[in-house]
């Protein structure tokens, strides 16, 4: 990502890949500059895969309009070539509300998530007619009368648990018999319910979950319209991994039920809040292994200091990068990072060996990977963990912004041709990056990435 300097000027660079050239290649070029230089871990994204990601959304999931969650990743590429693709957003806090009208969003398209926000955000959102909000108890609902009276509520329905990461996690969202109350609530304070948001995680595998959940908005909106409001907006949430797979079986559990009980003939609006769906695959991290320590292996469970000539090594890696940095989702998600690919030559025979990944900081919560299986590895190898794109590129919890690893963004000509299909040019609304064509000569392409275990 190149920076410009004048305002007038576009702000990122992006780099057109011609002919064969793949992102492969662009990582390649990246980490031999960086080897040359500080050997700063860096995010590569390819803006293909998010223009495939829409493409693949608007042909499976048409009757349901996208509204992409910011907090996922709030890349300024990202978001404004969703906002060129024509997705709505689920904004978090008033930083996410500037970013995403600064790219010309209209009011209708955003919606100010999460369900304990800010006097100030809310009072920002009804300054800049933004009305759409989600709520799930009183509080919220009186804080919301209080500041933005003519506000929009969407109330959010609690989900049942339906695997362990969500038994563990905090409740949120509203029982029907609490959304009974909130209704009756909003009726005494003036206040304008809307409709329905639920959320069924990405990592339950119940597909009667989505059934439920349908079926318990349905009562919803049935108890809103004999109170008066006028119910018109179901959201479905965020649900969505970003595989092709899971997709469509969240699509053939999900469009019957919503033929069901929300006809089209009613005319009312589904949405949905796709986050990582969009950037989970577009990026790949690519990391730096700054220090190496062997131990050896205790089938017990734990590594002993001390190595014996008969027991089989285990490697303890230490990358430039962890879990206050890019890594950040491991502390709220323990399954949420790929298992990585060392980027050497690496031959068919040659063994592998259980190793785990620590970031820099040499504190006992900067593990990132507890263990896994690689090649031997030496200090200035590198690493690349793709399906980086969703909660790696936010604030980091130790650094300021300098300390970020910069990001690399590139595109395929044949999916920027697909931008086109969309009926988009870069002139009318995509005015912050520059394209810049970008070939590749094959010795570029001289390493090879290790198989995965």
């Amino acid at each position: 990502m190149s920076m410009k300097g004048t305002l007038d000027e576009p702000l990122f660079s992006v780099e057109l890949l011609k002919e064969s050239a793949a992102l492969r290649d662009v990582i390649d070029k990246h980490i031999h500059d960086q080897t040359l230089a500080l050997k700063s871990a860096f995010f590569v994204a390819d803006l293909g895969v998010i223009v495939q990601q829409q493409v693949r959304w608007r042909t499976k999931m048409e009757q349901i309009q996208p509204f992409y969650t910011v907090r996922s990743n709030s890349s300024p590429v990202v978001v404004e070539i969703l906002a060129a693709l024509g997705t709505g957003f689920v904004c978090s806090n008033k930083h996410e509300l500037d970013l995403v009208k600064g790219f010309g969003v209209p009011s209708q398209d955003i919606i100010l998530g999460g369900t304990c926000k800010q006097l100030s955000h809310i009072k920002y959102a009804a300054k800049h007619n933004i009305s759409l909000l989600v709520c799930d108890n009183e509080a919220e609902l009186r804080k919301i009368a209080r500041c933005h009276p003519k506000a929009k509520v969407l109330l959010l329905l609690t989900s049942e648990s339906c695997c362990d990461r969500e038994e563990t996690a905090i409740p949120f969202g509203s029982t029907l018999k609490d959304c009974r109350h909130l209704l009756e609530c909003a009726r005494e304070l003036s206040l304008h319910v809307t409709g329905v948001k639920f959320n069924v995680p990405s990592c339950c595998q119940d597909a009667q979950a989505f059934s439920r959940a349908v079926s318990d908005a349905r009562c919803v909106f049935d108890m809103g319209e004999e109170l008066g409001f006028e119910m018109n907006i179901l959201d479905v949430g965020g649900g969505f991994d970003g595989s092709e797979a899971q997709l469509d079986k969240v699509n053939q559990t999900l469009k019957p039920m919503l033929d069901m009980y929300f006809p089209l003939s009613t005319g009312l609006s589904i949405i949905a809040e796709p986050g990582a769906y969009y950037v989970s695959s577009a990026f790949t991290l690519a990391v730096n292994v700054i220090a190496k320590k062997t131990v050896a292996r205790d089938f017990g469970g734990q590594p002993h200091n001390a190595l014996s000539a008969n027991d089989e090594p285990e490697f303890l890696y230490y990358m430039n990068d962890g879990v206050y940095g890019s890594f950040a989702s491991k502390l709220l998600c323990e399954d949420s990072i790929s298992m990585p690919l060392a980027h050497k030559e690496v031959s068919a025979e040659e063994p592998l060996f259980s190793s785990s990944l620590w970031g820099p900081s040499a504190d006992d919560l900067d593990q990132v990977v507890e263990r896994c299986l690689l090649p031997e590895l030496s200090v200035g190898d590198w690493l690349l963990f793709s399906n980086a794109g969703a909660n790696s590129l936010g604030a980091t919890l130790t650094n300021g912004d300098e300390h970020k690893p910069p990001v690399f963004y590139s595109i395929a000509e044949c999916d920027w041709q697909e931008v086109h299909n969309c009926g988009i040019t870069l002139d009318a609304r995509m005015k912050n990056f520059s394209l810049v064509p970008c070939c590749f000569q094959p010795s570029l392409s001289e390493a090879s990435i290790s198989t995965p275990a």
